[in-house]
């Protein structure tokens, strides 16, 4: 088949969808008379699951005008979309929709987000590694539909499937000689067959084809290559996660055979920013992210990115030394960014001199939709009996308030818990818990829920650990571990903005001196009650948010040897019905003087 000859059946919508994931409608395809024809893209990253306004900082935002606005929930979400969407719109993501989510998406493995996303019009998405935290079969059922094979169909009865292409052009099978159904109707062509022999067989559709006002737009996506070492490796064992630039201009080269001139790439990278400025701002520090926007094959005309969590608006250069918009969305629903541009009718190409771009954020002060609210009540409702679930006791209040030295009861028992679900398969010694990750305490006074006292529920731990995070596990020598421990205190090279107290497991105790000098404020450091050298060897478990470094803790990343295990709720449930009823634990792991 000719590429001409392949083209003609994408405007004719005689490809499989399932294969090369075209959304082709032939009414779309009739002629113009314009020279150009407008599109907009509206764009989310990081929604995980926040069908729910999310609370505390992670619902806040700095606005256009520098204040700091309550921002996100789905009902918002919906709200601000139906207001910027017009007849040009295509609606897009940049991964992690999903994963890490809040117990009312969680309990029910995300459909109910992933449905949400849907109703508001999102056509086609990255994937991002998030996509991945249940593994690669469970992503391909929320692609295609099918009840969960373990807890069966949720209430909303069998799950139909996104309503959106998740693309991932970067995911490939390891075995070269597995069967995929991802790219069905290009294998067969000569070209096609001499770029797989470079790429390998696609384990996810590489780009997605969507059609407005005429002209097709093509989007690739893409998700960071770090996804082994921050999903568990289980489940996907078959994958492998190749360099993000390769893949894009691979997918692009496709694209091109095809005749899709107009090229967007979703990524699921991105980068840091200097805090506080505004989401319009050009605030992001190049990194990993911007790599990956100046790298990609010229042909590609834009690149929105997620993965950082962080609002920006950037023009960069791309290899043939064009303007090229480079951005990202914040997280958790607290931002759209609205991305205009005219497609030239002839070339079929995007007409860069024309992008403009705005992030938008989804403040609280317009009213919420109402279909949305309705459908956000009905899936509380739902969650109630798995949120009230009891999963241990407790024989008094487990605070989280810190003594003069940092550390807190409730630190303390999820350090402990942590250890516990790390020790089989990570060989894990100690056990660090990163305090901002610890959101509420442990009451013992029953909730109106009726559990009673000294029970804690499924929710009530939830509440206490929202993120989803992974367990990891890494070695560091004696002297690295004293460093991540200097680096809790303010100042340093890792720019400690202020003193951040980890929470330490029960075997591991040691000393710090206010008033030293940063690099000389640890000493005592014991394992086991026997002193740790610098040259030892030493498996840290911790979550994969501090094994990326953060919250400034940067000599986590020197680890190696990583090991993933268990989301940091399923670590503490299970801790707590292994251990009931459960007193608060004992302090003194941390002493300080000076």
């Amino acid at each position: 088949m000719t590429s001409r000859s392949l083209l003609r059946l994408a405007l004719a919508g005689a490809v499989a969808a399932g294969g090369f994931a075209l959304a082709i409608t032939p009414a779309d395809a009739g002629k113009t008379t314009a020279r150009t024809v407008p599109v907009r893209l509206l764009a989310l990253n990081d929604f995980h699951g926040h069908l729910e306004p999310p609370t505390g900082s992670s619902g806040r935002m700095v606005d256009e005008n520098g204040q700091t606005v309550d921002a996100g929930g789905a009902a918002y979400v919906a709200a601000h979309m139906k207001r910027l969407t017009d007849r040009n719109t295509i609606g897009v993501a940049q991964g992690d929709l999903i994963g890490a989510t809040p117990l009312i998406s969680a309990a029910y493995h995300d459909e109910p987000s992933v449905e949400f996303l849907g109703k508001i019009g999102v056509k086609v998405s990255a994937v991002g590694n998030h996509e991945f935290d249940e593994g690669y079969a469970e992503l391909r059922r929320i692609m295609k539909g099918g009840c969960h094979p373990v807890d069966g169909c949720s209430p909303a009865g069998p799950w139909k499937g996104a309503q959106f292409d998740y693309v991932g052009a970067n995911v490939l099978f390891k075995n070269r000689n597995e069967r995929s159904d991802t790219l069905a109707g290009l294998s067969s062509t000569p070209q096609a067959k001499q770029l797989l022999k470079d790429w390998g067989v696609p384990a996810l559709p590489p780009v997605s084809i969507k059609w407005k006002n005429g002209v097709p737009i093509g989007f690739i996506g893409l998700v960071t290559q770090t996804t082994p070492g921050i999903v568990t490796a289980e489940g996907i064992k078959d994958l492998k996660f190749v360099d993000e630039v390769k893949a894009a201009n691979v997918a692009s080269k496709l694209l091109k055979l095809i005749g899709i001139k107009a090229q967007v790439v979703l990524v699921h990278e991105g980068d840091q920013v200097n805090a506080g400025q505004s989401p319009d701002a050009c605030s992001a520090v190049p990194g990993a992210g911007n790599r990956i926007a100046t790298q990609v094959d010229a042909e590609v005309d834009m690149v929105l990115s997620g993965h950082s969590h962080q609002a920006y608006k950037c023009t960069v250069k791309d290899p043939a030394g064009n303007d090229r918009l480079y951005s990202q969305g914040g997280s958790f629903g607290r931002v759209i960014t609205q991305v205009d541009f005219q497609v030239n009718t002839r070339s079929r190409d995007i007409v860069r001199d024309t992008v403009t771009a705005d992030n938008h954020v989804v403040t609280r002060t317009i009213a919420a939709d109402p279909e949305i609210s309705t459908f956000v009540q009905t899936w509380k409702d739902r969650v109630a009996p798995v949120a009230n679930k009891p999963v241990g006791k407790i024989t008094a209040d487990i605070t989280n308030s810190a003594t003069p030295t940092g550390e807190t009861p409730l630190g303390n028992l999820i350090a402990d818990a942590q250890l516990a679900a790390t020790k089989t398969g990570g060989n894990a010694q100690v056990a660090l818990m990163n305090p901002g990750g610890i959101r509420a305490p442990f009451t013992f006074a029953g909730s109106p829920a009726g559990e009673g006292d000294g029970v804690v529920t499924y929710g009530e731990a939830f509440t206490v650990q929202p993120f989803n995070n992974l367990m990891q596990v890494v070695t560091l020598t004696g002297a690295q571990l004293k460093t991540v421990l200097e680096q809790q205190f303010v100042g340093g090279p890792n720019g400690q903005p202020f003193q951040k107290i980890l929470q330490p497991s029960a075997n591991l105790t040691y000393t710090y001196n206010r008033g030293a000098a940063w690099g000389s404020k640890v000493s005592d450091l014991k394992i086991d009650g026997a002193a740790v050298a610098d040259t030892q060897q030493v498996r840290v478990a911790a979550n994969n948010f501090l094994v990326g470094g953060g919250d400034a803790f940067a000599a986590f990343k020197d680890g190696t040897d990583v090991w993933s295990g268990p989301l940091d709720i399923d670590a503490l449930v299970t801790y707590l019905t292994a251990n009931q009823p459960i007193a608060p634990p004992a302090l003194g792991r941390i002493t300080a003087v000076g």
